[in-house]
């Protein structure tokens, strides 16, 4: 099985795309061998696997809330419809025994993080979850240095798939090597194995999957947009919690949609060798 996760289908993608893209990425852990399971809450109650109508009330509805792991409670004692997080989709996934998560990137610790100390929960719940997350690295908006650092201190293991650098997201390199590379779902499977029979119950394992180079977006455009929006964030004062979304519309406005189209090759992409990774580790 394949956990996947519904913010970005309530949060993540414009509608009316964002119904017919999550069935495709279902669709496409089906071709390559393995169960999807998208998680989210429905009226409280949290739900591994949702239905069509589950997926499509989800993705429709404009009172549903964003529920990372410390909203989780709140919101089942309010009956609440929440899309979950990378952070609770973990969490969520790997409490009942699913070892396998596909994602587009990860969130990590925000530019300027010495002074807002602003740090994505994804860090730390990776932190203390045993479960393998297919990722095109962390969103290049962040501090990607800086995640790498906490990501070791926290003691969270990596793997570049077929690379030995840092994916950055929308861009296939982010400037940053990896120690260990894997070539094939299989041995991504070795390693989940050894870890659990050494013991290593608590920590996830990142599999960092970087897009193709002809299909990243262009490097030049990339820089270039996100020095434009990080300089309209300030102007504008945006902190906290809304910096992320803000610069992810910007990206989507100023490179008319192409950004948009990378993030759907990134999803359909990590769901690939997510399930192929699936297949593998139930083989073994």
């Amino acid at each position: 099985m394949v956990a996947l996760e519904s913010t970005i289908v309530s949060h993540g993608l414009p509608r009316p795309d964002n119904l017919r893209i999550a069935r495709e990425i279902e669709e496409t852990v089906r071709k390559n061998g393995a169960v999807p399971a998208t998680i989210g809450m429905i009226a409280g109650e949290l739900v591994v696997g949702l239905s069509d109508d589950e997926l499509t009330r989800l993705a429709t509805r404009d009172e549903v809330v964003k529920l990372s792991v410390r909203d989780l409670a709140t919101a089942a004692a309010l009956k609440a419809d929440g899309a979950t997080t990378v952070a609770s989709t973990s969490a969520v996934a790997a409490g009942i025994g699913i070892g396998v998560f596909a994602t587009g990137g990860l969130g990590g610790v925000h530019r300027e993080a010495s002074q807002t100390f602003d740090e994505s929960a994804d860090l730390i719940t990776l932190a203390r979850t045993p479960i393998a997350v297919v990722c095109a690295g962390v969103k290049s908006i962040l501090d990607v240095g800086a995640t790498l650092e906490r990501l070791e201190t926290l003691g969270v293991g990596i793997l570049g798939y077929r690379t030995r650098r840092f994916p950055g997201f929308f861009i296939t390199d982010s400037g940053f090597d990896l120690t260990w590379s894997v070539e094939s779902p299989e041995q991504v499977a070795e390693v989940m194995q050894a870890q659990n029979d050494q013991g290593l119950h608590e920590a996830g394992l990142i599999i960092a999957n970087p897009l193709p180079t002809d299909e990243q977006l262009d490097p030049a455009l990339h820089d270039k947009t996100l020095e434009e929006g990080l300089r309209l964030v300030r102007e504008q004062k945006i902190t906290g919690k809304d910096v992320t979304p803000a610069l992810l519309a910007h990206f989507h406005s100023a490179t008319e949609g192409k950004s948009l189209e990378v993030n759907v090759r990134i999803i359909l992409h990590n769901s690939a060798l997510a399930a192929q990774i699936a297949a593998a580790a139930a083989r073994l």
